[in-house]
């Protein structure tokens, strides 16, 4: 027994039973799927259900009370079949062929897989699966046998395990396991790129038969059938596996989309602060406040916009992608083609390839300012130097008139019982540090003495002064004598310093080309320089 159903097509009422209204639903949703979008499309089908409704008709004129399944089918048959034969096409058989030039066999393989790929779009084949069906969706692609690409990537696992030891290369565990690894991603990976076959149209497009009412319908019955395989253990368990795979992908894509939409929010949050308000600083995670985007608009526009519009799609292509494969997921758009998939991951990668030379410039410009702050900041008198060395030397009013291969200027403790107190002191541990410092002085004609406190580790370094004539004083070496109190600090004293003009210059010097004496001293010290008036300028005789 049988439940029937009345219907209302165009109009008309019929009896039809629930299984033969099913098929004709199906086929009829099938049409709409596929003329739908074409112009005109609406019409065609409006006019399929009105020759159908006729035929509906003649079939209750004839006397039957209730549209069968079978009578759907017939109809089926009977609006999809073409009107005229247009006779068989000619088959040229030439009696094989024959390349005579690696040119022309390259050429008729072209041909050949051209011929074998018109007209077709890839699909995954979801009736003739044993994981996801990308094997042979390929296959139906290329008009092969999914059973060859079956066993090919079977042997190419076995190939990448067992051949390579043979030849000696990679002989570690880790390898196989990274193979095998690599094998089963670049599997998921295009199960997950390929979208499936799932309406009568794409089955169509995946096998390369042309989209007509005939086609839709043959396609429509098949699924009707009851199914003649099963899918055995290795299949249900690898789907199970897929299944889980691809919830946790679903998952990591949702809240990947939703960091990413958040990032785009405060990331245009800060490039409008930047550029309406340069002056302020904000707290956002990003701030473009350090990049100095305002400053480099200014002189380098197009390299900011670039770095602006690669930024900006390098979030949006991904994230509109994210959400796109959600809600196709959820029915409520369809699934991007291999085209539009295509075209969004070269924008993309287009984007990326503005984004990240902008960048590098960009940083490399901050670079620049940086160090000059830093040669501003930690400079002394064009010498990089700890800010302590600079502090002590600026107040000191000290002129470096030389330094290289010092790593430090200034030290301070041991010295005179107080260990903040702070002194001139250099050190190089392979005695190479050539390292000048002089002091001026405004002082009256007359004779003068230079007192300070030195030491040095080694021979070489020298105390000096400059009046009418240049003195010299070798600074002495150090010697750790037990129970010396002042750790090895000597008085030095330079005398008769004779000045007819208004200042005196004294420093420390290890300069070879100045002292006249090499510099064998790993460091050497000075403090408390002192100049003392000891008399008057001698009388000139007359």
């Amino acid at each position: 027994m049988k439940k029937n159903i009345t219907i209302n097509l165009c109009g008309r009422l019929f009896q039809i039973d629930e299984d033969a209204y099913e098929l004709l639903q199906q086929y009829i949703e099938s049409l709409r799927q596929s003329f739908g979008r074409e112009e005109g499309g609406e019409e065609i089908v409006n006019d399929i259900e009105t020759r159908i409704a006729e035929l509906f008709s003649e079939l209750n004129q004839q006397g039957t009370e209730a549209i069968t399944i079978e009578h759907v089918k017939d109809i089926i048959t009977r609006i999809g079949k073409p009107e005229e034969l247009t006779g068989e096409e000619e088959k040229q058989d030439n009696g094989g062929h024959k390349y005579d030039s690696f040119h022309t066999a390259a050429q008729g393989i072209r041909d050949n897989v051209r011929a074998r790929t018109a007209g077709k779009r890839l699909y995954r084949n979801p009736n003739d699966k044993m994981v996801a069906g990308v094997l042979s969706g390929i296959a139906a692609y290329t008009g092969s046998d999914v059973t060859w690409w079956r066993i090919g990537y079977a042997m190419l696992i076995l190939a990448s395990n067992f051949l390579f030891p043979l030849f000696g290369i990679f002989l570690n565990f880790g390898f196989f396991l990274h193979v095998n690894l690599a094998f089963i991603i670049f599997y998921f990976v295009l199960a997950i790129a390929i979208p499936v076959a799932d309406t009568p149209k794409q089955v169509l497009q995946m096998e390369g038969k042309e989209v007509t009412p005939q086609n839709l319908a043959d396609v429509v019955v098949e699924d009707k059938q009851p199914a003649q395989h099963r899918r055995g253990c290795l299949g249900s368990f690898f789907s199970v596996i897929i299944s889980i795979f691809m919830g946790i992908f679903v998952g990591l894509a949702a809240i990947i989309g939703l960091v990413l939409l958040v990032c785009l929010l405060l990331i245009i949050v800060s490039l409008v602060v930047v550029f309406t308000v340069p002056s302020v600083r904000t707290s956002l995670p990003f701030d473009f406040e350090d990049l100095h985007l305002a400053e480099l608009m200014s002189v380098h526009p197009w390299i900011v916009i670039a770095f602006i519009i690669g930024l900006l799609l390098a979030l949006c292509i991904p994230l509109y992608a994210i959400a796109h494969m959600l809600f196709s997921r959820a029915g409520k758009v369809q699934p991007m083609g291999i085209g539009q998939r295509i075209l969004w991951i070269v924008l993309w990668v287009a984007s990326l390839c503005c984004l990240f030379p902008a960048l590098i410039w960009i940083q490399e410009q901050e670079k620049e300012r940086y160090n000059e702050w830093i040669r501003k900041e930690y400079s002394y008198q064009g010498v990089m130097m700890d800010q302590e060395d600079k502090n002590f030397l600026r107040k000191g009013a000290w002129n470096l008139i030389k330094a290289e291969n010092c790593e430090h200027y200034t030290w301070s403790g041991e010295y005179d019982g107080n260990h903040n107190l702070r002194f001139l002191d250099v050190y190089n541990e392979n005695c190479k540090e050539v390292f000048q410092v002089e002091r001026k002085e405004a002082v009256k004609p007359g004779v003068y003495r230079l007192d300070c406190v030195v030491r040095a580790e080694g021979p070489g370094p020298c105390v000096y002064a400059i009046g009418d004539s240049v003195k010299f004083e070798s600074i002495p070496v150090y010697e750790n004598l037990d129970g010396k109190p002042d750790m090895g600090w000597y008085d030095v004293s330079i005398d008769n310093i004779v000045v007819t003009g208004d200042s005196i210059a004294y420093g420390l010097s290890s300069d070879e080309d100045f002292t006249g004496q090499p510099c064998r001293a790993q460091w050497f010290s000075a403090t408390d320089f002192k100049l003392t008036r000891t008399g008057d300028l001698p009388k000139q005789k007359k």
